[in-house]
Formats: structure tokens, sequence, C-alpha cells
């Protein structure tokens, strides 16, 4: 008996054979979508952020005077110039000194001021609120009156001096008396801008964490240096960056501070002049110096960069451990 086999090829359907054009579709969103999404971000980066910092570090490679129309490449001349410009190291020294006296304090003050709004409070919403409006007031008129609280002859601050007994100081001529003075502003405005990210940082902690503290017999201070500091160190390294940036930028504080036929000098012995402000005068009035301008923008980028690595570091060695350490274990007497 012999067998006949079917050598047809067996139907294959056709949906099977070839992908539909739905499904290419389909695929081809979930592939490249999500980098279409993103994509402004990137282009925006790079319009604004990529752009003028390659195009302001090819500027500072040639003698670029704004007012004239030939513009020579001289290399690394303007750096070379720039490293043995002893304004510019006195800029540096007082761009460090008030962001040291302004960003300690105000960080500490906002951490202890956000412990504080984090309790139980009758009109907490309204305390919440009404710390940030330092922040949203108008620099000019921060500056203003600061001006005169910190005035030489009829300021309030060296009336109250004199009612313990201290001498009037001369807060716009002396070198550390304006640092103090200029410190006191920007701690002023930003405090509780940095009060409000702790704030809402705290909100996260889980409350058994301290339920648990308590019942162990841990008071207050015990939770907050155990348990809050250590949970908060992500935030704090992150104000730590912003304050900074923001630290060693600072211009407008010090610019409004002084008065005069030219405050940009920031006194007439450059009391407080800051690394933006002597780039701003000599990218702009009076020198229109913009290579020599731009080689000083480079450098504060530098010095911005090593001074928040450097303090990233300190903030993780200062760092306690988390409560899911040894001190949560029974160590919060």
């Amino acid at each position: 008996m012999s067998v006949q086999l079917d050598a047809r090829p067996p139907v294959v359907p056709a949906a099977a054979a070839r992908p539909t054009r739905a499904h290419r579709l389909s695929r081809f969103d979930t592939r490249y979508s999500p980098y279409l999404y993103i994509a402004p971000f990137f282009l925006l980066f790079a319009v604004f952020g990529v752009y003028p910092l390659g195009y302001t570090f090819w500027v500072s490679l040639h003698d670029w005077d704004l007012l004239g129309s030939d513009h020579p490449f001289v290399g690394a001349e303007n750096y070379t110039r720039l490293m043995a410009d002893a304004d510019f190291w006195h800029a540096v020294v007082n761009t460090l000194g008030i962001f040291v006296i302004s960003t300690v304090p105000q960080l500490l003050a906002a951490l202890w001021l956000a412990n504080l709004l984090n309790r139980s409070l009758r009109a907490r919403t309204g305390w919440r609120m009404a710390v940030l409006i330092p922040n949203v007031t108008s620099t000019a008129a921060v500056a203003i009156v600061f001006g005169v609280l910190f005035g030489r002859e009829f300021g309030m601050v060296n009336w109250l001096l004199d009612l313990v007994g201290i001498d009037a100081i001369n807060w716009k001529s002396d070198r550390f008396a304006s640092w103090v003075a200029i410190s006191t502003m920007v701690d002023w405005r930003w405090t509780g801008y940095n009060a409000l990210i702790f704030l809402a940082a705290m909100q996260a902690i889980p409350r058994d964490l301290y339920e648990s503290a308590a019942i162990d017999g841990a008071n207050r201070a015990r939770q907050f240096w155990s348990i809050t500091v250590p949970l908060l160190k992500p935030t704090i390294i992150f104000a730590v960056i912003i304050s900074t940036i923001g630290g060693l930028q600072l211009f407008t504080e010090p610019r409004l501070f002084h008065s005069g036929t030219n405050p940009i000098r920031g006194g007439p012995l450059r009391e407080s002049q800051t690394v933006t402000m002597y780039m701003f005068e000599n990218a702009f009035a009076p020198h229109y110096n913009f290579g020599y301008g731009s080689a000083v923008a480079w450098l504060l980028f530098a010095l911005i960069a090593v001074v928040a690595a450097v303090n990233v570091l300190i903030i993780r060695r200062l760092g306690g451990q988390t409560p899911g350490g040894r001190a949560a274990k029974g160590d919060l007497r």
C-alpha cells in the first residue's frame, strides 16, 4: 500500500508573514518616541547652554574689543594675564569671603527654620508662605533698605552698636564689614527659599521613624540629628550645590550696595567687588575687552566646579548614619 505525501507548503497567514503598517508604526513609536519627547530640552540646552559656553571660550582666545572690528587670535594670553592680575585675585578673595559668610549661616538657619515649620503650629500654611516673602521682594528695594540700615552716620545697625558701646563702622569702606553687610542681605533673601526646600524633603520622611525613636526615649534634638539630617543628605547636597553656584555668581547685591560714579568696582578700593563684577567691568564699560572678560567667565566656571565638588565631598564625609543603621536600633538616647 503506498502513502501519498502532500508536498504543498503550509498556509501562513498574511499578518504573520508581513507586519502590517500599524504594527510597524507601533514599534517605531515604542522605540523612538521617548527620544522625541526629551529632544526639546537638549535642543534648547544646546542653543542656550552649550553654544554660549563654546563661543565664550572661543572669544577668550582673542583680543576682542567690542568697539573694534579686528579680533586677532592671541591664544592663552588672556589667561596668562589673568593669572598675574592682582585685581582678579582680589575679587576671588572677596567672592569666597562673602560666599562663606553668607552660605554657611544661611543653610544652617534654613535647616532650623524648616524643622520648626515641620511641627504642628497654628496657621502653619501662613507661616510657610511668609518665609518666601523676602525672596519675592525686589532686589533693588532690598539693597536700598539695607544700604540705609548699614549707613555710616544714620544707620540703624551703627545706632544699635552705639547702644552697647561699640564705635560706628563704615560698612561700605571697610572690606570685611562690607562682606558682612552684603552677606546679611543675601541671607535675608534666600534663607526662606532654602527652608522650603528642606521642608519639602522633611515631609517625605516616614512618621513611624520618629514614633519609634520617641518610644526608645529620644528627644526632639536627638531625633533631628539621628533621623532628619541623615535622611536629608541628598537634599542638603542639592542645596549646597545651588547655593555655591548662586554665591559665587553674586552680582546684584554688592553692585547695588555701593553707589557713586563707578559702583561696578565694589567700593573705592574694590572692597566688595566679586568675580562677576570684575568680569562685567572688563567685558563691558569702561574697558570693552570682551576677550579678557570671557577668560574671567571661564575661570569663574572652573572655580564654581571646584568649590561645588569640595562642598559635596565635605557634606558626604560629615553625613551621619541613616536611621537604618546602628543609631536607629537603640542608640537614640
